[in-house]
């Protein structure tokens, strides 16, 4: 999805500015499945208000620079009801985690037993704070995101729990010699971290 529909979708929910807009993609509920820079946030602000689907207001702040707010009017409803009509492309999955893991055998075992950790904490915290909201008082599609979103956390859980041991095991039956190297290199690595 572009970053002009992604503003616009912020702005649907109420206005906002352009360091809340970022928010809600790193916090809010678009935070699971869309990012948006602060690089790209602000020139499409900026061409959505030229263009007249959004109204911008300066709000003084004490201390501060002045604010601008921002507005959807109705031409940017109707902008962003287009662009939801349009096909999604398809889903692109990045996630540092699975790039990391996709390596995972360049690592040595503890490292990579601390990320599967982490990870397993991490969707246990999800789930307890997606299972805590009540999407009863959500609209519907809303709702459909947040069971959907719940669906592919607990059996990225269940999966990670159920494979973890072999997968460990797995790695530790890998060549020596080779995992050998590399944690000398990682050695290395540090040594020259704290050296500069």
């Amino acid at each position: 999805m572009d970053v002009r529909t992604l503003c616009l979708a912020v702005l649907y929910q109420g206005q906002a500015s352009g360091y809340e807009i970022k928010k809600a993609f790193q916090e809010g509920a678009f935070s699971h499945f869309q990012d948006a820079s602060f690089g790209s946030i602000y020139p499409a602000l900026g061409r959505l208000s030229a263009e007249g689907l959004v109204e911008c207001t300066q709000m003084a702040q004490e201390k501060r620079p002045d604010k601008k707010v921002y507005k959807l009017t109705q031409q940017g409803q109707d902008a962003l009801i287009t662009s939801l009509l349009a096909p999604p492309a398809p889903d692109k999955f990045t996630s540092d985690f699975f790039f990391v893991l996709y390596f995972a055998d360049l690592m040595p075992v503890p490292q990579v037993i601390n990320l599967l950790e982490q990870r397993i904490s991490f969707y246990k915290e999800t789930i307890e704070r997606m299972t805590k909201c009540d999407p009863a008082a959500l609209p519907s599609g809303r709702r459909l995101c947040h069971g959907l979103g719940l669906t592919v956390y607990k059996n990225s859980l269940s999966y990670l729990e159920e494979n973890k041991e072999r997968f460990i095991a797995e790695l530790r039956e890998q060549d020596s010699s080779n995992r050998s190297r590399t944690e000398i290199n990682l050695k290395q690595i540090e040594t020259n971290r704290h050296l500069s």
